[in-house]
């Protein structure tokens, strides 16, 4: 029964109920599975779903899997990763002695070269491909020729069974395939490394995609992520920490990355949001999902064919402008990311076709989104780049990345920072390197420990994604140039006014706090100076160097003092003839004469070889 369905009356109800004991209550709640009456369950449930028009399969699976919420002596029973994903300690170790009997056959230990290493993350399943696809984004992890070979992951997978794929449908609807479909081609438009997407016709006319997930591929990735988790927390505990990575942090994050890429009902409501979207511009659209057939592993919406953006020759001869196409795409994926806050994150060029005069944007699997805040401060930054302003940009970073911080050596921040503004703040527009750009500053907010957030990665991975699919197939667009007038156009006067004024507000409101607070601070600082109680931490800046030298000169000194007592203090002795003797000295006076003399060497060879390095500085 749906939310908004009317309650049923009274009268619907069994004439007459069995009488049931407490006994028998008892226990259906304690034993739940020992119900007297399965086939009664098993037709409330059928009966639900074709009320809600939910598939039966998926209304079982439903009350099948969800449990009530406990509680206990000890806290509630937690369902934890390895329950879930029904994970055992054998079948770890199971796929790690396959994990190294792939990479023993790749003979990583002699070197890869790029084909070898894409080979050999396909032969290790969906994780390793779906890692690589990150990797081949990075290009300051890797060379650019592993970052090239390992992009072809992202089409390149061996394709389903036809008979597997219809297995799929039948278990996610709960009925017969050809009740729902048409007519579903054999042969897939794709196959990549989590689903598989092949050509429908609905039994009601429509022309459609299905995109179909790859059966188990949670459960694998699940299982290699719980792997990489143990190497983590090891490498954790055998490596000093500032030598190493996060690494516990980037394997979380690479599962929330598989966790909502394999959930295909996310990519629904993305498609849905994306296609209100697109109703603004004439010239931009995406496909119209069929949420009421989509499901966690299946994805149905209309069929696009058209001529991808990777074939800029078929787009010349169907009498489409290249430039045109590309600036239109950067203005309005500079709409997506800082008007709207909400942009496709993967707009590599398998991902984007012309098809009647639109710009059709597939696969919204990996989405982005941004907070009003971000959105301002990515303006500015761009803004700062475009303008070649270093400062703007210098401070925009600190905002971005979140000044508040407090780096502990703040001067050395702003040293490295006006080093990064001047090597590519002062460049041509065209001659800008983006992803060198976007790499240097996130490297260096990190090494001051500065948390960049994780949707600033997201915006970085993107843009140098569809800054590669410019430079090869629309050389003549410069993106930082289209998105930095996109901001100019999109910021009337009426805006820029009403923003300064806002930003004047909540800056004068800052300062009024600061100011009574500082207030408040020098009324504390005066009482304790009263009462004798405040005590000055001062720090001389370029002090150290001198205080060294006069704690050197204080050491040596009393170093001779003691050369000197020890001199006169052993003459004493041997004139005094204290026995036993040794060389006719007392062995008191001829230890102190030792002593003396070695210490005495010591105090010139320090002053000689100390001197001898502050000449060479």
């Amino acid at each position: 029964m749906s939310l908004n369905s009317p309650i049923e009356p009274d009268a619907a109800r069994p004439e007459s109920v069995e009488p049931v004991t407490l006994s028998d209550r008892v226990n259906a709640v304690i034993n739940p599975t020992a119900d007297p009456s399965p086939d009664a369950a098993a037709a409330t449930a059928a009966k639900s779903a074709e009320k809600t028009g939910m598939p039966q399969s998926r209304k079982q699976n439903s009350a099948t899997f969800t449990q009530p919420e406990t509680i206990g002596l000890f806290g509630s029973r937690k369902d934890s990763f390895s329950q879930r994903y029904h994970l055992t300690r054998r079948g770890k170790l199971k796929r790690l002695a396959q994990i190294a009997q792939i990479v023993n056959q790749f003979d990583i230990v002699h070197g890869l070269t790029p084909i070898k290493m894409r080979l050999m993350l396909e032969a290790l399943g969906p994780t390793f491909v779906k890692v690589g696809q990150i990797l081949s984004m990075r290009s300051e992890i890797l060379p650019q020729s592993f970052c090239d070979e390992l992009s072809k992951l992202r089409a390149d997978a061996d394709p389903m069974p036809y008979g597997t794929v219809l297995q799929v449908l039948e278990d996610e609807y709960g009925r017969p395939v050809d009740e729902i479909f048409e007519h579903i081609d054999a042969t897939p438009l794709g196959s990549a490394s989590l689903a598989q997407v092949h050509r429908a016709k609905l039994s009601t006319g429509e022309d459609v995609a299905v995109k179909v997930q790859r059966p188990g591929v949670r459960e694998t990735m699940a299982q290699d992520v719980s792997i990489m988790r143990t190497i983590a927390r090891i490498a954790a505990k055998t490596m000093r920490s500032e030598q190493v990575v996060d690494l516990s942090g980037v394997v979380e994050e690479l599962w929330d990355t598989f966790e909502s890429e394999t959930d295909f009902l996310i990519e629904t409501r993305n498609l849905a949001e994306f296609k209100r979207f697109c109703e603004r511009y004439k010239y931009m659209d995406c496909p119209k999902p069929y949420p009421e057939l989509c499901t966690e592993h299946v994805v149905v919406m209309d069929y696009v064919e058209g001529i991808s953006v990777s074939h800029p020759d078929e787009l010349i001869e169907a009498g489409y402008d290249l430039k045109e196409i590309g600036t239109k795409l950067v203005d309005n994926y500079a709409t997506q990311v800082l008007d709207e806050g909400f942009f496709h994150a993967d707009p590599h060029p398998g991902n984007i076709m012309v098809h009647g005069g639109q710009i059709v944007l597939l696969d919204l699997g990996m989405t982005g989104r941004l907070n009003a805040k971000t959105r301002s401060v990515l303006k500015d930054m761009i803004f700062a780049v475009a303008k070649q302003d270093s400062p703007a940009l210098a401070d925009g970073l600190l905002r971005f990345a979140g000044a508040e911080a407090d780096p502990e050596d703040y001067p050395a921040l702003l040293a490295d920072l006006d080093v990064i503004v001047k090597e590519f703040g002062t460049v041509d527009l065209a001659e800008l390197d983006i992803a060198a750009m976007l790499t240097a500053l996130t490297q260096m907010a990190q090494r001051y420990g500065i948390e960049v957030p994780s949707t600033v990665t997201t915006v970085g991975r993107a843009l140098v994604t569809l800054e590669g699919l410019l430079d090869e197939f629309i050389p003549d667009v410069n993106m930082i140039q289209i998105i930095s007038d996109h901001i100019a156009a999109s910021t009337s006067k009426k805006d820029f006014a009403k923003d300064e004024a806002k930003s004047l507000v909540i800056e004068g409101h800052q300062a009024l706090h600061s100011l009574l607070s500082a207030a408040n601070e020098l009324k504390v600082a005066s009482r304790m100076l009263t009462r004798g109680q405040l005590r000055v931490n001062m720090e001389m800046v370029g002090s150290q160097e001198p205080i060294h030298l006069l704690a050197n000169m204080v050491n040596r000194l009393t170093m001779a003092l003691i050369v000197v007592g020890l001199f006169i203090g052993s003459s004493i002795v041997y004139y005094a003839g204290i026995k036993p003797v040794i060389f006719g000295i007392p062995i008191v006076g001829f230890l102190g004469y030792v002593i003396a003399f070695i210490l005495s060497v010591w105090i010139v060879f320090d002053i000689y070889f100390k001197g001898r390095s502050n000449k060479k500085r």
